[in-house]
C-alpha cells in the first residue's frame, strides 16, 4: 500500500497509508485461497466472515463486501486501520504459511472506505422493538460495538459518554495520521443511524449512579469505560514542568486539536528535544506526534530490546523512517530540572536481559555504573494506563480486582451485579481495539439472553 514519504508526512498530520485502488484491492483479494475451514475467521475476535467479504471484493462487489463485514463489525474503517491483524487473522492465514498472508486488514479498510465514499452505508431495516432500554457507559470501541449489536436486536440503547465527543480512545488517543477523526465520526454516525442515542458530557458515577440508571427505566447496563488513568514511573523529577503523561499529551493534540494551532488555542509544549518513555503503540503515537509538532530530535526510551516491544511492527518502522531515535535496553532513573523547575535532561541506565518474567518477556536488569544523561526539554511517559476509579468505586457491590478493574465472567461479561455487564480495557487493562469489540459482542449476546429470560 502506498504511503506518504517520510520527509513529507513529518510536516503534516494527514494519514500515512494512502489506501488501495480498486484494481489493487481486486488483485490482493484474488490471492485468497477461499479455505473450506478458514482459520482466519477463528483468528478474528469479532468473527467476521473473512473469505466471504474478500470473495466479494475479488468480484468487484465492493458495497456488498462492506455489508458482509458489517454483519459482525460496526466499525470496519477503524479496524482496518488500527487492529493488529498481523497477530490475529493474518497470523493464521493459510497462504501465509509459505508466502505473504492475504492483507485482510487493508482489504477491510478498502471496502469500508469505498462504501463511505460512494453514497455512505446502507442502513439495515429497523428491527422489531422489544420495549426494553439498555444503557451503555462509554462510547469507545467496546461501547459502540455493544450499542450497535443491541440496537440491531431491537433494544432502545443510550450511550453515556463523559467527554464532549464520542469515540473514546479512538478520538483522544490515536493520532490523526493513523486514524483520521472524520473516519471515526462517520462510523459513530452509522451506529447512531441504527437508533442509538449518544449523550455526551455525561459522567456516570457523578451525573447518575448505575442504580439510578435502573431507576430511570434501563433494564441492563454495559460498562465500556476503558482504562484512561495514566501510569507514571515514580522516579524523581516527574513533577517538573515539561513532563506529560501520554494520555494528556495525545488528548491535547488529538481531541483538543493542539496540532491545528493557532486555529485551536490548546496549550501544548512542542519541545525541541523530546524523550518518550515506553515501547507500545501509544509511545509510538506520542513520539511521532512530537516529531510533527516540531521536535528536532525525539528519543524513544525502552527498557527491553526491540524484540520485546509490544508496538506493531509497522508502527515501529514508520517511527524509524520519521527519524525517531530508539534507545533500547535503557531505563530512565530520574528527570533533571533547571532552576526554574523545567525539564533540562533525563538520566538513564543501560539494561541487559535476564530470565523471562511473568509476562513471558526477558526481565531487564540494570548494568551497574552505566548511567548516562540525554539533554531534553520535554518528557512524555507512555508506560501504560490503569482503571479510572470514579465509576467502579462508586458502585456498591461491583466486584473489582486489586488494581481496580471490573471482574466479569469471561464468556458473557457479566459482573457481580444483576443486569450489569462490562467489557474492554476496564476489564482486561490496556489491550487492542478489536479485543474490546470482541468482548462487547459477547456481552451484547449475554444481555439479550438475560433480557429474553434465557440467562
Amino acid at each position: 500500500m502506498a504511503e506518504q514519504p517520510p520527509g513529507e508526512r513529518i510536516r503534516n498530520f494527514m494519514e500515512v497509508p494512502l489506501g488501495y485502488t480498486p484494481e489493487q484491492a481486486i488483485e490482493e483479494a484474488r490471492r485468497c485461497l477461499q479455505c473450506r475451514d478458514p482459520p482466519c475467521v477463528k483468528g478474528c475476535p469479532v468473527e467476521i466472515d473473512i473469505p466471504a467479504f474478500i470473495r466479494l471484493i475479488a468480484e468487484g462487489k465492493f458495497k456488498e463486501a462492506a455489508l458482509k463485514i458489517k454483519e459482525k463489525n460496526a466499525l470496519p474503517a477503524i479496524c482496518g486501520r488500527v487492529c493488529p491483524q498481523e497477530t490475529q487473522c493474518e497470523a493464521v492465514c493459510t497462504l501465509g504459511k509459505r508466502f505473504e498472508p492475504v492483507a485482510i486488514g487493508r482489504l477491510e479498510r478498502f471496502a469500508a472506505d469505498w462504501e463511505r465514499e460512494h453514497g455512505g452505508p446502507t442502513i439495515p431495516n429497523p428491527p422489531v422493538k422489544r420495549g426494553k432500554k439498555v444503557a451503555v457507559i462509554g462510547s469507545g470501541p467496546a461501547g459502540l460495538t455493544a450499542a450497535a449489536d443491541l440496537a440491531k436486536m431491537g433494544y432502545d440503547v443510550t450511550i453515556f459518554e463523559a467527554l464532549h465527543k464520542p469515540g473514546g480512545v479512538l478520538v483522544y488517543g490515536i493520532p490523526e495520521f493513523r486514524l483520521p477523526k472524520a473516519i471515526v465520526e462517520a462510523e459513530v454516525e452509522y451506529v447512531k443511524s441504527l437508533g442509538v442515542e449518544i449523550r455526551t458530557d455525561s459522567v456516570i458515577g457523578r451525573l447518575y449512579s448505575i442504580q439510578e440508571l435502573f431507576e430511570m427505566g434501563y433494564s441492563a447496563v454495559f460498562i465500556g469505560i476503558g482504562a484512561g488513568s495514566p501510569m507514571f514511573m515514580g522516579i524523581p523529577g516527574e513533577n517538573l514542568n515539561g513532563v506529560y503523561s501520554a494520555n494528556e499529551y495525545l488528548t491535547r493534540s488529538n481531541l483538543m486539536k493542539a496540532y491545528l494551532f493557532p486555529k485551536y488555542h490548546t496549550p501544548i509544549k512542542t519541545g525541541k528535544r523530546v524523550a518518550v518513555i515506553g515501547g507500545g503503540n501509544v509511545a509510538m503515537d506520542a513520539a511521532r506526534t512530537a516529531r510533527r509538532l516540531g521536535a528536532e530530535e525525539v528519543y524513544l526510551i525502552y527498557r527491553r530490546s526491540e524484540a520485546e516491544m509490544p508496538a506493531r511492527i509497522e508502527e515501529r518502522e514508520r517511527a524509524k523512517e520519521e527519524g525517531i531515535i530508539f534507545h533500547l535496553l535503557t531505563l530512565p532513573v530520574r528527570i533533571i530540572g533547571d532552576e526554574k523547575g523545567r525539564v533540562k535532561a533525563i538520566e538513564c541506565i543501560r539494561m541487559e536481559l535476564g530470565e523471562p518474567d511473568e509476562s513471558g518477556r526477558r526481565r531487564p536488569i540494570p548494568i551497574k555504573g552505566s548511567e548516562f544523561t540525554i539533554e531534553v526539554d520535554t518528557v512524555i511517559v507512555a508506560i501504560g494506563t490503569t482503571a479510572n476509579p470514579l465509576l467502579p468505586r462508586s458502585t456498591p457491590g461491583l466486584k473489582l480486582t486489586e488494581d481496580g478493574y471490573i471482574v466479569v465472567d469471561e464468556e458473557t461479561g457479566k459482573t457481580s451485579l444483576e443486569g450489569v455487564y462490562a467489557g474492554g480495557d476496564i476489564v482486561t487493562g490496556s489491550a487492542t481495539v478489536i479485543s474490546a469489540m470482541g468482548a462487547a459482542r459477547r456481552a451484547a449476546r449475554a444481555i439479550h439472553e438475560y433480557l429474553s429470560g434465557k440467562g
